[in-house]
Parts: structure tokens; sequence; C-alpha cells
């Protein structure tokens, strides 16, 4: 109570000194966004890691940033006219911009191994220069190659493809679908925010809340970037989940104050009131969310460790905006915040309702309620048993989109992937050839490999490229390289190239994933224990919310590796896999916001417990009390999340849908069914928990 009496005391001040400091802070945070970067996918410790050291370090090379694959159609790639247009062509790509040299066909002589098996079309590699090259670089050739050699030149076909074509066309379709998702969720939840409020001012609170997390999470990125690496798309789970907290704090900070004013409080009383309530649930619910997203910094791929890095600063920054601002704002407020009248009632507390019915008619079935939602639950997680992971490349972009055709080009007319080899690394290996020829020759009748060159030297160290004939960020990579690696080999020989840093990611992912499951579990544990007093309430969160995650999976799985439901979602190219960091974040964001809605609940039958309701009166009530804040806020984040599916990226779409699914779930099925099913089949038993322990719970 003395931190809602010193906010009230001084309600103006602290009101005004956090609108000055978040403006500041944001103003400052905007200079991250030029030091953000798009990689982030491989794992620095990795084989491949320190095969990529010794082949740009070493050996001064690097594999091609873009590839041309150009077309004479129906003639000859030595057909004298075709010849001339295609040296013209390279000459000009030459010439670029950031282009440090070329390499195709042509220039060496009409190698065969850069010929289409028709010998119609071949390879032009681009190379970009080496010195003061990142990814902001990388993106920028892939642009210019993108724009300026794409398509039609002379009585050629030149399809543009390769690493940093494919990056910019994937950054640039998903910089324009956000901004396209943003112009449909903001004003539409604008729209039902006035709506579930039933007052325009009440309904402007989340913004004191939402925009106060995203500017200062972006003054917290801009000091990040000055350690280490964040990914521009944490950028984007900043602005979104900062808005859904921000809904979801505010809907329970206003909701509390408008029932103690409704109970005959002062303005003043309700605020304080609110906070030693209210606003203890949000810094719990809020510390459930952080070390829930905290796990994503345990993973090796910057690009996961970034959304670690947002989720936590803002979900900070959200518990902060909700407890300190918010609660003066209402303060100074008063019975003004429902001015501006949209409905009559908006969020009015009622002692009984529809939700306190609900609650009792399912705590009078309760076995039928358990089984016929497990069963629900079960039937959705079935099809997870055909899921299987892999990383974004050009199938993610519509069909149509020039850098997928080009992709899908390279894949049926050459019988190798040339642009990008398998590099064998044998550092000290003067002396040692036989060993390395002996593993080559192992290494040439494993099922993918089309051809292996010869030994290159730089000191004491030797390189090999081995070429392979499937696409380098699949499933059959993966395999391959893993085949590789379980050859005789010489001592200390490195397997590198972009085929084995996407095993590597996709294997520090799957070594890291039982740590990040543990410590979400051991930590949720913990908090909900120590907020709820009880050892069988927070198994039971844990349980139900895994269930419900492997239920949103299995859907997923169905939809985009089943190829299903395309007239929702939208169309889009069924890989066979989804891509690991999308489903990571997905996982570990709805695990988040559920644990989120977990305590918004138990917090309010807790306290009508805790005030003598029998269990059965205080499931009702307290579903009765904060059910329809669970569902508002649900309903409000899914729309957010749901507007992603407009996104023509696979992996935004299957990121938007996901989280909009999963909410909805667990704040219908979960939390309205299965939650008060339980809570009546335990009892009392519901807030078990040895005496010896109770000394460490929070006392309500």
């Amino acid at each position: 109570m003395r931190l809602g009496s010193f906010i009230v005391r001084r309600r103006k001040s602290v009101l005004i000194t956090y609108i000055i400091s978040i403006l500041v802070a944001g103003a400052i945070g905007s200079l991250s966004f030029s030091r953000l970067d798009s990689g982030g996918y491989s794992d620095l410790n990795s084989e491949s890691a320190k095969a990529a050291g010794y082949i740009t370090d070493t050996f001064k090379v690097q594999d091609p940033v873009a590839i041309l694959v150009v077309d004479a159609g129906t003639r000859s790639v030595d057909d004298p006219t075709v010849m001339s247009e295609a040296t013209t062509l390279e000459k000009e790509v030459a010439a670029a911009k950031g282009i440090s040299r070329t390499l195709s066909y042509w220039s060496t002589g009409g190698s065969p191994n850069l010929a289409s098996s028709d010998r119609k079309a071949a390879f032009l590699f681009i190379y970009a220069d080496i010195e003061n090259f990142d990814f902001e670089g990388y993106e920028a050739v892939g642009k210019t190659i993108s724009e300026n050699f794409d398509g039609k030149y002379k009585s050629l076909e030149v399809y543009a493809g390769g690493g940093a074509v494919v990056t910019n066309a994937i950054n640039s379709k998903i910089k324009t679908d956000l901004l396209l998702a943003e112009g449909i969720a903001i004003p539409l939840t604008f729209i039902l925010l006035a709506f579930v409020f039933g007052a325009l001012v009440a309904s402007a609170m989340p913004l004191v809340v939402g925009v106060g997390a995203i500017l200062g999470s972006f003054f917290l990125t801009y000091l990040l970037t000055l350690v280490t690496d964040v990914s521009v798309f944490a950028l984007n789970l900043i602005t979104g989940l900062g808005l859904g907290l921000g809904i979801d704090y505010a809907l329970l900070i206003v909701n509390r104050f408008r029932e103690e004013m409704h109970n005959g409080k002062s303005v003043e009383e309700s605020a304080i009131i609110t906070v030693g309530t209210a606003g203890k649930t949000v810094f719990y619910s809020g510390l459930t969310v952080m070390v829930t997203l905290s796990a994503l910094l345990l993973f090796p791929l910057n690009f996961l460790k970034s959304f670690g890095y947002a989720g936590v600063v803002v979900t900070l920054f959200a518990i902060f905006g909700a407890l300190i601002p918010l609660p003066a704002l209402l303060a100074i407020l008063g019975k003004r915040v429902d001015k501006g009248v949209i409905r009559k009632g908006g969020l009015a507390p009622k002692e009984d309702g529809r939700w306190a019915k609900t609650a009792r008619t399912v705590m009078a079935r309760p076995v039928p309620v358990v089984i016929g939602s497990l069963a629900l639950l079960i039937v959705m997680a079935m099809p997870i048993v055909n899921i299987a992971f892999a990383q974004v490349d050009s199938r993610v972009l519509p069909a149509s989109d020039r850098a997928a055709i080009s992709s899908q080009v390279i894949e049926e007319r050459f019988a190798s992937f040339e642009g990008s080899p398998i590099e064998v690394i044998l550092p000290d290996g003067v002396g040692r050839e036989s060993a390395l020829n002996s593993f080559l020759a192992q290494a040439k009748s494993v099922e993918g490999i089309t051809r292996v060159g010869e030994l290159e030297y730089s000191g004491e160290d030797i390189r090999v490229q081995v070429i392979p004939g499937t696409s380098s960020r699949s499933l059959d990579a993966e395999r391959l390289i893993k085949e590789l690696r379980a050859l005789e080999k010489p001592a200390g020989l490195l397997i590198g190239g972009v085929a084995a840093d996407f095993t590597d990611s996709q294997g520090g992912i799957a070594k890291t994933l039982p740590w990040a499951l543990g410590w979400i579990g051991f930590a949720v544990f913990i908090l909900i224990f120590i907020f709820t007093g009880s050892i069988i309430l927070p198994i039971k969160a844990v349980l139900l919310n895994g269930l419900s995650l492997v239920a949103t999976l299995g859907v997923i799985t169905w939809i985009f590796i089943d190829g299903n439901l395309k007239w929702l979602v939208g169309d889009f190219t069924v890989t066979g896999t989804l891509d690991t960091g999308s489903v990571i974040l997905v996982a570990v964001v709805v695990f988040g916001l559920s644990m989120d809605y977990e305590l918004f609940l138990l917090s309010r039958i807790r306290e009508e417990h805790l005030a003598g309701k029998s269990n059965v009166e205080a499931v009702a009530v307290g579903l009765q009390r904060s059910a329809r804040i669970i569902t508002a806020a649900a309903l409000l984040l899914a729309v957010v999340f749901a507007a992603f599916i407009t996104s023509g990226v696979t992996s935004i779409k299957m990121l938007g849908f996901g989280v909009a699914f999963a909410v909805l779930l667990d704040a219908t099925l979960i939390r309205a069914l299965l939650v008060p099913a339980l809570m009546r089949l335990f009892g009392e038993r519901n807030w078990w928990a040895p005496k010896s322990l109770r000394r460490f719970t929070l006392t309500h």
C-alpha cells in the first residue's frame, strides 16, 4: 500500500516525470534503428563457424552473395550471341555499387559445372567487397542486383537469387506486410478498446502503458546495440507485445479502480487499493512473462537472443507503466475516466453474471467437462506427429516472387548447387593429404554429393569444396552434413559452408531446448507458488499451458505442413517443414501470455477464497471478476497478431496465426472450462502446501 499512497500523493509530479522521461528515452532509442542487423541465424560457437573463420581469414575467400541464372531460352549457352550478351551483362554487374568481382560460365572459359543440365542456362556468381561488409551492406547488394539485373536483359532472361537477394526479398516483404498489418490492427484495436472499456477516456489508458513500454524498450535496445548485435525483427516483438501487455495490464488496473469506486471508495482509496491488489497481480504476471521470454537468451542464435532481449525489456517497462504512471493518471482523472460513454456498463463490476453462471455449470459437471476438453485438445494436438523443422529460405516468399522463382529454377535445372558448396577445412593439413584424400573418397559415395573439388593450400592449411546436389537449408542438407561428419576423417578436420551452418544452427537449438524448457518450468512454478501459496496450482498451470501449447503446435502443423485452411490464412508454399526460430518464438510468447492470464484468474479466485468464500463460490466469483478481462485482453491481442496473417511471408503468417489462435484457445477452453472444472475436482486441496514452505508465499 505504501507505493500506492506515494503515487496518489505525488500523482502530478509522478505523471509529468514519467512523460518527460519516456519521451527522452524514445528520442534516444530511435538511434537504435540504424544499428540493428538482419542476420543472427548462425551458431557462432559451432564447427561451421570455425570453418568460416578459416575460409575468410586464412583463404581470403567467400561465398557469392548473389547468383544470376542467365537463361538463353531455346539456345545453347555457347551460342555466340548468348556469349556476347552474357559477357556484357557480367561487365555491368561487376561495375555495380558494392560488387567486388564476378565469376560465370563465360568468364571461366565454359566451366561445365556452371551450366544447367540442358546447357541452355548458366550461373553468374556475384561477390561483394569483404572489407567493411555488414548486414546492411548485404541487403543493399541484394536490392541492387534485384532492381537492376533481374528480368529481361536483351534476348536473355535473368533470374536473380542467392543469399543477399533472398534476404532482401524476405525482409522487404516483411516490412511492407507489417505496415499493412499495423494499418489493419491499430484502428481495429482502438475501436475494440472503446467498446470493451465502454468509454473513450478509459479506452486510452492502454496507450499510457503500451506506448511507454515501446519507447522505453527502444532506449534499452539502443544501449544493447552498443555491446551486442540485435536483430531488426526485435522491433516487431517490442511493438506487438508492448501494445498487447499495455492492453492486458490497463484492463486489469482500470477495471479494479472502477470496481473500488463502484463499492463506495474515494478516488484516492480506489487508486491505493488498486496498486496493492491488481498491481500485485500485474507485477507477478509480468515476472512470469519475463522469466518465460528470458529463456530465449539461452539459445546460441543471436536472432533468438534478440527476441529475448526485446521480450524482457518491453515486459519490464509494461509493468512499470501499469504500476506507476497509470495509477497516477487514474487518481488525477477520478470519475472522469468514464467520460465519453460508448456503451453503458462497459466493464462495470458485477458480483454475479454469465461468467459466474458458466463456472457453476462447469463445476456441477466437472468430470465430463475435463474429459471433453482434454479430448478436444488431444485431437488438436494429434497432427504434431508430422512436425518437422527447417529454416527460412526462398520458399517462405509467395510463389510468384522473383527470388522464389529463381531458387526454383536453380533447383530444377542445375544438377549441383555450385554457389553454396560444403567447405572442408583441414588446419595444419600439409603432410596429411593421404588421410584427407581417404575422407574425400568416402565423401564422393555419400548420396547427395555431386562432385569433390581440388585441394587448395594456404600455408599449412588445406581447403576442399564439396558440391551438394540439394538445397543448403533443407532436411536433406542436414542429413548430408551429418553423414559426412560421421565418416572416418583426419583429426581436426572441419566441415563448414551454408549447409553445415544450417545443421549447426538446428543442432544448437535442439541442444538448448531442454534447458530452456527446464528454466521456464522451474521459474514459473516458483513464481506461481510464491503468488498463490499452493503446490498444486503451479503444477496444474504448467501442465495445462503445456497441453494448450502442444494443441496449438498441432494445429499449426496441420495448416502449414499439411497445407490445410489456405482459404483462411491465405496461400503459401507447402514445404513440409516449419521455421524453427518462428516456432520457438510462438511457443515462448504463447506460454508467457498464458501464464499472464493464469495469474489474472488465480489472483481473484485466491482473493475471494481468503475473504471466506467456499472453493466453488471463490471460483465462480473470481471467474466473473476476471474472465471478462481475460477474454477482452485475449481478443484484443489476437487482433494485433491475427493481422500478421495477411503477410505473404509464411513464417510471419504462421507467427500471427499461432499466437492469435493460442491466446483465444487459452482464454476460452482453458480458463473458462478446464480451470474451474479442475478447481472443483481438487476442492480445498487446490491450496495445499507443506507448512515449512508457507513462509515463502506472498501475503495478499
